[in-house]
């Protein structure tokens, strides 16, 4: 079981490299073919280091340039997810930041469309897809979602609508000093790209698995060793066979389900697994930290 954990632990690190560098490369194409030809205006950290410049250029008479303002946005969040989230989680981010940049100096991608609606329409998915990706391989576009992560992993539960005010706030601001047309557009896009976040990412919700085995023991035994969520056991018999046998129960994050459905087929390949959306869940749950 354990070398099986490391085979997996090795699949996952390739993964995660593969995610960070496809999303690194999509992120660049949506800016390149999708947001710019919008004239979309920038929202998150890179919106507010562009924000802060223009305010200090225009009202202050001195320039906090952009590249340095998402460098003294971004390095205190990175160190608090780097002490609290996950070492690995950040320097994954980090390298998807890093690569997304360089792909925007070295790509050169084409617009698809002439039209402002489509682009904010494809660029709204693709874009939220596109950090679905990086999200699902265990990492971030960096910014705004480290703080996502950050308070999503202490609290339970997804956060992705605050993000969207967060950076509506900031778009409005823009609107309010700049102009509102491309403000107006960029909020658009903006909600479209976090709703298909958050129809697609699903790491906080809970589902219930109902077990049904002969080898109760065997499987609490096992589970308990790689797993730190509570589990009970009922007696039961069953209704064609007549013979004794036990039903699990025990609530995880959806994420985990597979995992644990095959752990416990590696005790008892003919157990029978059903599980169940948990809408509301009361009591202590343990979130397992992102790797």
């Amino acid at each position: 079981m354990l070398k099986k954990l490391n085979k997996n632990k090795k699949a996952r690190t390739l993964v995660t490299l593969l995610c960070v560098f496809v999303a690194a490369l999509s992120q660049a194409y949506v800016i390149q073919v999708f947001i710019q030809p919008a004239n979309l205006l920038s929202s998150g950290f890179t919106g507010v280091a562009i924000l802060i410049e223009k305010i200090t250029s225009t009202y202050f008479g001195f320039s906090f340039s952009t590249s340095l303002g998402m460098i003294v946005l971004n390095v205190p969040v990175a160190i608090l997810c780097y002490k609290n989230v996950s070492p690995r989680f950040t320097l994954f981010s980090l390298l998807q930041v890093f690569l997304a940049s360089l792909f925007l100096k070295v790509c050169q991608f084409q617009p698809l469309f002439n039209d402002i609606l489509l682009n904010i329409t494809f660029g709204g998915v693709s874009y939220g897809l596109m950090a679905v990706l990086v999200l699902r391989g265990n990492a971030s576009t960096g910014g705004t979602d480290f703080i996502a992560l950050y308070i999503s992993n202490k609290k339970g539960k997804s956060i992705w609508e605050y993000v969207f005010v967060f950076n509506t706030l900031i778009l409005m601001i823009f609107g309010s000093m700049f102009g509102w047309i491309h403000a107006g557009y960029s909020i658009l896009f903006q909600f479209i790209s976090t709703k298909t976040i958050d129809s697609f990412y699903h790491r906080y919700e809970r589902v219930t698995l109902q077990i049904t085995t002969r080898k109760a023991k065997e499987i609490v035994d096992t589970y308990i060793q790689y797993y730190r969520h509570g589990i009970s056991c009922v007696e039961a018999i069953g209704g064609y066979s007549k013979q004794p046998m036990n039903l699990l129960h025990t609530v995880v994050s959806s994420y985990e389900v597979q995992d644990i459905i095959d752990l416990m087929k590696d005790v008892d390949p003919d157990l029978i697994v059903n599980v169940i959306k948990t809408e509301n869940f009361y009591g202590g749950f343990y979130q397992q930290p992102i790797e």
